[in-house]
């Protein structure tokens, strides 16, 4: 008889439950949060970026880099070689015209106008000698004509009186010229002299000094810079504006312009001049525009680097909206009253309106038919309107309006992406 094992019964697999488990959640969690967005009712309008028209001012400007200078400055160099013994000033100093600066030793140029002063004296002293030689000459010739007038003398010795006469008066004469080339050379000496003594041309500030004390000094070549010193009551803004903005420039426009250092404070100035000459750096065409901006509590500096914006046009207090929301050309009305996310893309998202007169860093406003352009607009019933607008000034960021859109107002100004049509983002702020 044999004896048989019974066979244990084999467990059933438990993850098609587990995977069951797991899946029926998942897909109930899915089925509620897209059931809204399958089914529900949508908002047409969170495609979209709004902007609100709002009031302001706003300016078209040509923007620049320049640098600061005085407007009066002069360079005080030497007029004679020699060593600078001693300089009396320090840079910020204030000086007045006429002030001792510095000071070369002048110990060769007191010699030489002592040796001149010398040689006019002796000159002087044989001019009395010369002048009681002709004196002499004169009489013995008086002499000789009055023996000549009763025939006690001879010819000869008349003629010989003459000659001697005319010879004293001729030798007079030389001296009396050499006398005065002495003079001449006396008066250059103790101008020389005087140049050892370097004097301000101008009042105003020392801003830099060049030479140093003991330094010796050449001007048979050139002659050497000491200092520099300027009138910084009024500086001159330099600012080099590229050739594609120049012509948008004209003499005698606003113009302001602030510093790295001046907490946002703007100084005026009225440009004054174009030099026509321009200067070319690195294949870049640029063109000089001066003015003029007074320094009375002297905050401005020599050097300093100005940010400058010479205003082409502007205005104040006037409604504005955004480039971002302006497209060229006649409006298309919004189908069913709620515009597709696509045809917002050419309401909105461009950048800015073509044809109006935009050049670099701003367009001037051209008064044509070009000055309209279309914004679209929330009607406040979950719609779009498409709208006409008149535009005045304007420039990279915002456009003055002004027809068609009221304070308050939201225009489209470009689409929420990846937002999935629900979650708005906030309108952007003008």
């Amino acid at each position: 008889m044999t004896n048989e094992t019974p066979s244990r019964k084999q467990p059933r697999p438990r993850w098609p439950r587990r995977a069951l488990l797991i899946l029926v959640p998942l897909l109930l969690a899915g089925g509620w949060y897209a059931w809204p967005q399958l089914f529900g009712k949508q908002d047409a309008l969170a495609a979209y970026q709004f902007a609100t028209v709002e009031r302001g001012d706003i300016e078209d400007v040509v923007t620049a880099t320049g640098t600061l200078q005085p407007r009066d400055y002069v360079d005080v160099g030497a007029q004679v070689s020699g060593q600078l013994k001693e300089i009396h000033v320090e840079v910020g100093d204030t000086v007045k015209e006429g002030e001792l600066l510095a000071q070369i030793d002048p110990t060769v140029y007191r010699a030489r106008v002592d040796a001149s002063r010398a040689q006019l004296r002796n000159l002087r002293a044989q001019l009395k000698d010369r002048e009681a030689q002709l004196t002499l000459a004169q009489i013995q010739l008086r002499r000789q004509r009055a023996l000549m007038a009763e025939d006690a003398t001879t010819r000869e010795s008349l003629q010989t009186a003459e000659a001697s006469a005319q010879s004293a008066d001729a030798q007079l004469e030389a001296l009396r010229a050499q006398i005065e080339q002495i003079e001449s050379t006396l008066r250059a000496d103790e101008a020389n002299l005087q140049y050892a003594r370097i004097l301000s041309p101008m009042a105003g500030t020392v801003v830099s000094i060049t030479a140093r004390q003991g330094q010796t000094l050449n001007t048979n070549q050139q002659a050497p810079v000491v200092m520099r010193i300027a009138d910084l009551s009024t500086m001159t803004v330099q600012t080099q504006v590229s050739e594609a903005d120049v012509s948008r420039l004209r003499l005698g426009m606003e113009a302001y312009f602030t510093t790295l250092g001046g907490g946002g404070k703007r100084w005026q100035g009225t440009l004054e001049k174009i030099e026509p000459t321009p200067t070319v750096t690195n294949n870049v065409v640029l063109y000089n525009a001066l003015f003029d901006v007074p320094n009375p509590d002297g905050r401005l500096m020599t050097q300093m680097t100005a940010q400058v914006f010479f205003i082409v046009s502007q205005a104040k207090d006037v409604l504005l909206v955004p480039m971002a929301a302006l497209t060229q050309g006649a409006p298309r009305a919004p189908r069913s009253g709620a515009a597709h996310p696509s045809s917002a893309a050419a309401g909105g998202g461009g950048g800015g309106v073509r044809g109006m007169g935009e050049g670099r860093g701003g367009g001037a406003p051209a008064a044509d038919s070009t000055r309209r352009g279309s914004v679209r607009v929330d009607d406040g019933r979950g719609g779009l309107e498409a709208r006409t607008v008149e535009l005045g000034v304007s420039n990279r960021v915002q456009a003055q309006v002004l027809s068609g859109l009221a304070e308050g107002e939201r225009v489209v100004a470009g689409l929420n992406v990846g937002t999935g049509g629900n979650r708005p983002r906030m309108s952007p702020r003008l």
